[in-house]
């Protein structure tokens, strides 16, 4: 995931934060891998590509809304997600994001929990 700073029109800027899918790449290295590995590394091979494949169908709102919370972990932060503390701490851990992505982000997070 990566915030940036896009154009929504001439007279405004909007935020956007990319959700970045390389999940047939990743798939297609560990079918590769697989195909050559020896019996003991296949079984750890097989679950990351299961792995790799369940999260691979995930919507992009799920995917941010799990961003959200590894960013919020990742900072330190164990309370309400709906909180202001919340977005405080999501916006300490991305400077870059305004308040209203900030805000968009923390609400995917809460209609998507894990």
């Amino acid at each position: 995931m990566i915030p940036v700073k896009g154009f929504a029109g001439f007279d405004r800027k909007q935020d956007c934060v990319l959700v970045i899918r390389d999940s047939d790449i990743v798939t297609a290295a560990l079918r590769e891998a697989l195909a050559g590995a020896p019996p003991e590394e296949r079984p750890g091979l097989e679950r990351a590509l299961a792995t790799v494949a369940a999260t691979a169908d995930a919507t992009e709102e799920r995917l941010r809304a799990r961003w959200v919370r590894s960013r919020l972990a990742d900072a330190g932060f164990t309370g309400d997600i709906t909180s202001v503390a919340a977005l405080r701490a999501l916006r300490r851990a991305e400077p870059r994001l305004s308040l209203l992505a900030a805000v968009l982000l923390q609400r995917q997070a809460v209609a998507h929990p894990e």
